[in-house]
């Protein structure tokens, strides 16, 4: 059911899908979003009303950081009640982060958020852009008999997949076809029809308010395990200045070095309150730290589980809970279990 009485936002904070060649120079500039109608013409056939705000200046994701987040948050919460639902348009390279980031700032969330964006831009003629937007708003847009949204959570659509945006992450810079959600199932699939997998989208039990989060702490760092590893490296990272928390990318199912030092010097971490999460750097799967021996010694060391999480979202979940205030034995706590869909225990 989509009646035309529905209407989307469109929020446009830069990336790839807003780009268009310079015919000078050949480099890829941002466009005036304005120009979006007429390269995507489509939209005026959609059967919901479409607004738009733009970023000024539009900002390429690498650039992405909490303070658009915030402004992300603060846009959808004052325009909540006008709209069905919201799309944005990003770019690739940390879409991740940010669905992750807004699925947890985003409390009581009850209609769709779809950030969406493309690999090639809208100004070129073998462009997904157009199909990953007019998808996007359709599903935005999309309601049951009783007018409920059919998928009110924090999503990336990209190249026919809709996925949970917190378990979602960027595997391909090449290909159409560049997210992948590893460890839980998709949410919907489009072909002619778009197939919803209703048994695994967030359902709403009771009417909840929308409670916007702004909150975030980035004292934070990612440190990844290999071979051979340093233990200047590993020290120098666990008594960075004002560090509060350190997601530890283990091998397989969490497994790390039994090295007396590096323990010890995980121990220590832990013992000054600094927080450590344990993901491991598969694709797919999930930590298990009482299966192998190597695990086990980093759980005695006081690190705790990120189970299946992706990076992405443990290091925004992170942010979430040290912005808030927590005490580190509270964030521990509240890491092993799931805020908005983000782990499977």
């Amino acid at each position: 059911m989509n009646p035309s009485n529905t209407s989307v936002l469109l929020i446009y904070t830069g990336g790839t899908i807003g780009m268009i060649e310079n015919a000078e120079t050949g480099a890829l500039e941002n466009f005036n979003f304005e120009q979006l109608q007429k390269h995507v013409p489509e939209l005026q056939k959609s059967n919901c009303s479409i607004d738009s705000y733009q970023f000024d200046p539009p900002m390429d994701s690498s650039d992405m950081e909490p303070e658009a987040w915030r402004k992300l948050v603060r846009i959808i919460y004052d325009t909540y009640e006008r709209y069905n639902g919201f799309v944005i348009l990003h770019g690739t390279d940390t879409m991740a982060f940010t669905a992750s980031a807004l699925s947890f700032m985003l409390e009581g969330l009850s209609k769709p958020v779809i950030l969406t964006g493309s690999q090639l831009p809208i100004g070129v003629l073998r462009t997904d852009g157009k199909e990953n937007l007019m998808t996007s708003i359709e599903i935005a847009a999309a309601q049951d008999k009783h007018g409920n949204p059919l998928v009110p959570e924090v999503c990336i659509f990209f190249e026919n997949h809709l996925m949970r945006g917190n378990r979602t992450t960027k595997m391909n810079a090449e290909n159409f076809n560049a997210f992948r959600s590893f460890n839980y199932p998709i949410l919907a699939e489009v072909g002619i029809h778009i197939k919803y997998n209703y048994s695994v989208i967030h359902t709403i039990q009771e009417k909840q308010e929308l409670k916007p989060h702004y909150l975030l702490d980035t004292n934070i760092a990612v440190l990844k395990l290999f071979p051979g590893i340093h233990e200047n490296v590993v020290a120098a990272t666990l008594t960075i200045d004002g560090l509060r928390a350190v997601v530890l990318e283990t091998y397989g199912s969490g497994n790390a070095p039994r090295k007396q030092w590096f323990l010890r010097l995980l121990r220590e971490a832990s013992t000054r309150g600094i927080v450590i999460v344990n993901v491991t750097q598969c694709s797919a799967g999930t930590v298990e730290m009482e299966r192998y021996e190597t695990g086990y010694h980093l759980l005695e060391s006081g690190i705790v589980s990120g189970y299946d999480s992706t990076t992405e979202s443990a290091v925004t979940k992170l942010m979430f809970l040290l912005g808030h205030g927590y005490s580190p034995e509270e964030v521990r706590e509240r890491m092993a279990r799931p805020l908005a869909g983000e782990i499977t225990l």
